[in-house]
């Protein structure tokens, strides 16, 4: 019994081939000439395949965001929301971790920092920040659960490039976030 398949006046071009192991001429986009390895599945032929494929984006960068939080569980929300997108996230918990970490690691894009930590606070940190001329355009962002208007100034005169209260929306840190690191605004919206 000889079968027309409906669909496959809609799929111009399709060839069968092999389903054994490949050899020469049985590849996809390989001409297996007259006589040639044939199967029952079908299969586009290489020029068919890529035709429809949108073109391959450069490689997206990966941000590295460090987060300097004392609460774990604080930190972690930021990390698990930033690597949604293109982030790497590196966690420190007290000041003195923090500037351990940017010594460190020579590529942070952005710095996350809780205003009241062990060791150095946030704005001690900030200080030595915007002290360092490695780092005086590094994006740094506060976070702190006091929000007092007097911690906001002393954060803005010190070079701080945003200030936000604890509890904060994730969605609107990571958009914040994106929007210094320079990630698209579709890639932002789209988290």
């Amino acid at each position: 019994m000889n079968r027309i398949d409906p669909f496959a006046s809609s799929i111009p071009q399709w060839r069968r081939v092999p389903l054994a192991a490949p050899t020469a001429g049985s590849l996809p986009g390989d001409d297996p000439g007259p006589g040639g390895p044939q199967s029952d599945r079908l299969v586009p032929r290489a020029a068919e395949r890529n035709a429809d494929l949108p073109v391959e984006e450069e490689a997206r960068h990966i941000h590295h965001v460090l987060v300097a939080d004392d609460e774990p569980h604080i930190g972690r929300i930021i990390q698990m929301k930033l690597e949604q997108g293109p982030f790497r996230v590196t966690l420190a918990y007290d000041g003195r971790q923090a500037i351990d970490v940017l010594e460190r690691e020579g590529d942070i894009d952005l710095v996350l920092l809780d205003l009241m930590m062990p060791e150095m606070s946030g704005l001690d940190v900030l200080a030595r920040i915007r002290n360092d001329a490695r780092y005086k355009e590094l994006p740094c962002i506060i976070l702190t659960a006091a929000g007092q208007e007097q911690q906001y100034r002393q954060a803005m005169a010190l070079g701080a490039t945003d200030f936000m209260t604890k509890p904060f929306s994730p969605k609107k840190l990571y958009a914040r976030a994106a929007e210094l690191a320079g990630v698209s605004d579709e890639s932002a919206r789209e988290l």
